[in-house]
């Protein structure tokens, strides 16, 4: 018998690029045991990704090189076997979930088909492959299941696609699951959800769980020990109760430092004078599907107001329509008093600039073809009364480096970044135009903590310059909580509950505003486990 499930012994990774030879991962040795969940913690570039990738035989090589090392599975040491034998257990045997679903869902195929795909492969008979789907769905909380077989990944949200790679993952019950930020989408009450559900299923298979995250509250909510990792290697290893209570290493303690709900909760500002962008009356319809009802909403000049809600909520259709990138079908968009519904094409150019859009997924946002610098400086080519052309590299540089980012990256493109370093970029760009207002459609959700507070000071520090308003789309109630005014709460195209910041998080009124916030994780693992008790024995009086 192995000692362990899953065992990493001095692993290094390269890669060799045009720049010189990158250390991605450094000597770096942990171990996975049956039915226990391992947290890897680290910031984009740390070397948690490039480690999971080893494991599942994901490396590009070239110009990856793994350098040495071994991974054993079960005793067998993977890096030692042939194609086939890899095959056999990828998929089968040990499993991954990946931080972007929708470049690894195929476009052309329907979902229910991709996930019998997996099965059938390995053996599994059509029929009962397409049983285990529909089940799949509704555990993953897919909503009808039965049509959602039919459907094309275009055709969810950014969260249900994250669900939709999780059923895909789980479908032929590996003795291993590798979870590359598996919640970064996902609403509140659904992560919790997803997390309650990997949790079960380690009970019922005695699976390992190779969690890969930068979310203290999802190590607290179902991490057992975690390996911190900054710059290629482990700083720090421990229970994860024990790391959170007394980390011994300074880029732990800074992780720990960062994350957010623990401050002051901002003092709501004054309303008064004229809103900068109002909307009134906002419907919306996709066919029989009623997606915004009669929706009222101000934001003031310098003031940042937060919706929130799960989704289909209503959230991001409202963000895109207060913008005129969706057309709403009835009401008003009044910016600056001037209804934005009524522009010709002339007019609402103009205004472009004035409105910014931050969107969730950068993948989509970020054209494939253009470097950084022609990304961020294309608002410049756009409107070129911004900025002479002479200050164009300068000012990249300085707004690469206020997202958290080198300036000599300008000249990469986007595939060669990560997801939260994707997200950076976009913010540079939708600050390159100066705007008086951005809709930040989930902007922060897939950034480190550290990156994550450093952009939210950042977006502070611009609104308190520049007199800027936001409107901050999220599912993160902490980072709601640090950083919004006034919080709106949507369910199912309306609003439940609106009202200041302190008084959403201290009394909230609706039983919706109070499911999100009880769902909420907490980066301490006392707190979350607290939580998690009166959680079950509420269930526990429910079921009674």
């Amino acid at each position: 018998m192995a000692e362990h499930l899953l065992e990493v012994r001095g692993l290094s990774v390269e890669f060799h690029t045009a720049a010189g030879t990158v250390n991605a991962v450094q000597d770096v040795s942990w171990h996975l045991d049956r039915g226990e969940t391992l947290a890897i913690l680290g910031e984009s570039g740390s070397g948690k990704s490039v480690s999971a990738s080893a494991i599942m035989n994901l490396i590009d090589m070239p110009p990856g090189r793994i350098t040495a090392g071994a991974i054993l599975f079960n005793g067998r040491d993977m890096l030692a076997m042939d194609a086939e034998e890899r095959r056999a257990i990828n998929g089968a045997k040990i499993a991954m979930i990946f931080q972007d679903p929708l470049a690894h869902l195929n476009p052309v195929y329907a979902v229910g088909w991709q996930i019998c795909e997996m099965m059938t492969t390995h053996g599994t008979p059509g029929a009962e492959a397409r049983r285990r789907a529909l089940d799949l769905l509704e555990r993953v909380g897919i909503p009808q299941p039965e049509a959602a077989m039919r459907k094309y990944p275009f055709q969810f949200s950014g969260g249900q696609r994250q669900r939709l790679m999780i059923a895909m993952a789980l479908a032929c019950k590996p003795d291993i699951l590798i979870a590359d930020e598996p919640t970064t989408a996902l609403d509140v009450t659904v992560q919790a959800q997803v997390l309650e559900l990997l949790k079960a299923l380690q009970q019922e298979t005695g699976m390992g769980l190779l969690l890969i995250t930068h979310d203290l509250g999802v190590v607290a909510e179902i991490a057992d020990r975690v390996v911190v990792m900054n710059g290629g290697s482990i700083v720090e290893t421990g229970k994860a109760a024990a790391v959170y209570r007394n980390p011994q290493h300074p880029y732990t303690r800074k992780l720990i430092d960062a994350a957010p709900g623990k401050g002051a909760m901002p003092e709501g500002r004054e309303r008064r004078g004229e809103p900068l962008v109002k909307a009134v009356g906002l419907h919306k319809h996709y066919g029989l599907f009623h997606a915004l009802k009669g929706i009222d909403l101000a934001i003031m000049p310098g003031e940042t107001v937060a919706v929130v809600g799960e989704s289909g909520s209503g959230k991001s259709t409202l963000a895109r329509a207060m913008l005129r990138l969706d057309d709403p079908d009835g009401g008003e968009i009044l910016y600056r008093g001037r209804d934005l519904l009524a522009m010709t094409p002339r007019e609402l150019f103009g205004l472009r600039r004035d409105l910014q859009m931050v969107f969730q997924d950068p993948t989509q946002s970020l054209n494939p073809r253009m470097t950084v610098f022609q990304l961020i400086s294309e608002a410049w080519v756009i409107h070129p009364d911004i900025l002479p052309k002479a200050r164009w590299r300068e000012k990249v540089a300085e707004l690469l480096v206020k997202v958290g980012l080198k300036p000599d990256m300008a000249g990469r493109y986007p595939h060669q970044f990560s997801g939260g370093q994707r997200q950076r970029i976009a913010i540079a760009r939708a600050l390159a135009m100066e705007p008086k207002l951005i809709v930040c459609d989930e902007a922060v959700s897939a950034l480190d903590v550290s990156i994550q507070a450093q952009v939210i000071a950042l977006l502070d520090g611009l609104r308190r310059e520049f007199g800027l308003s936001y409107l901050f789309i999220a599912h993160d109630l902490p980072v709601v909580r640090d950083f919004a005014d006034r919080v709106i709460v949507m369910k199912a195209g309306e609003i439940v509950e609106e009202g200041p910041v302190r008084q959403i998080f201290d009394a909230p009124q609706h039983p919706y505003t109070r499911a999100l916030l009880a769902a909420s994780l907490d980066p301490d693992p006392d707190i979350q486990a607290a939580r998690r008790a009166a959680r079950n024995l509420e269930e526990g009086r429910v079921t009674a």
